[in-house]
């Protein structure tokens, strides 16, 4: 039987982490599993924790969204060590790109006896962060401004908060001059953003790459060009059901490391989490986590 150790945020969706976990535990117990829980401080303290539970041969589970499940299985990106999620958060996308079932006896079914898949992770690089490994998806651009209001959004929750964000983003957005370089060819993109995706969704289930796979080993990088504000807003709307890749303003290439620089300060996000400015580099590294999904 599985042995498992759950790290929990504490802030994602309030008290909702903790309340999953209450409900998913209980079925795991029951089925005679172990379960310790860990809290996280920060994104470091969980890193250190998950690494730690590997290291004792114990299978990790991420309690919260798609911040904590990023640095989770980041942190357990090549090791072998067998990776869970109990989506608890805003956002939850790469849960979503999983298919892990909301139901919490269904969701510890799959803990407890489905086969770890094999899936890509992203690894990235940038002056703050020299090396990290996240999950979905590395956004530069007015997305990563609209994540940073969500982020620190009080009143509003899931997807309204990413929504709120996107609508203040794009009023202020000035149009940028980016230099994308996919596996060694220069593009030259003038624009709103640029999205290397390893998952299909990111903002709490926009369908930002509808053809992405994580396990193909490959990102799916989604340009979208300058382009009046309404059309834009339109744009975002079509997000729900991937309908803006038919646009001419959106091009999307495909490749193993992507580059993108600015011709001014740019923030870019990953997996929920906004604190670095361009330029940046992502690379994808196939099979390199086992997920319980």
């Amino acid at each position: 039987m599985r042995q498992f150790t759950a790290i929990v945020n504490p802030t994602a969706g309030g008290a909702l982490g903790a309340a999953a976990l209450l409900q998913v535990g209980r079925e795991l117990r029951e089925a005679g599993a172990g379960l310790e829980t860990e809290y996280s401080r920060s994104l470091d303290h969980a890193r250190e924790l998950a690494r730690r539970a590997g290291e004792g041969g114990r299978a990790v589970l991420a309690v919260g969204g798609d911040g904590i499940a990023g640095g989770v299985g980041g942190a357990l990106s090549g090791t072998g060590t067998l990776f869970g999620l109990v989506p608890a958060g805003r956002g939850n996308d790469f849960a979503r790109a999983l298919g892990l079932p909301a139901d919490p006896a269904a969701l510890a079914r799959v803990l407890l006896h489905h086969a770890p898949r094999r899936v890509d992770t992203i690894e990235v690089e940038s002056a703050v962060h020299p090396r990290t490994v996240v999950l979905g998806s590395v956004y530069a651009g007015v997305d990563a401004l609209a994540n940073r209001h969500a982020n620190r959004a009080r009143l509003l929750r899931g997807a309204a908060s990413y929504y709120a964000g996107g609508l203040r983003a794009v009023a202020t957005w000035r149009t940028a001059t980016y230099r994308v370089t996919v596996d060694g060819q220069e593009h030259v993109h003038r624009g709103y953003t640029v999205v290397a995706a390893n998952s299909a969704y990111y903002g709490s289930g926009r369908m930002i790459a509808p053809a992405a796979r994580v396990d193909d080993g490959l990102l799916d990088v989604v340009l979208i060009r300058a382009a009046p504000r309404r059309l834009f807003f339109t744009l975002m709307n079509e997000l729900k059901s991937g309908g803006h890749v038919r646009r001419p303003e959106v091009r999307i290439l495909r490749g193993r490391e992507v580059r993108v620089e600015a011709d001014r300060d740019i923030p870019y996000g990953a997996d929920g989490e906004v604190d670095a400015a361009l330029p940046v580099t992502a690379r994808v590294l196939p099979g390199a986590l086992a997920v319980l999904c």
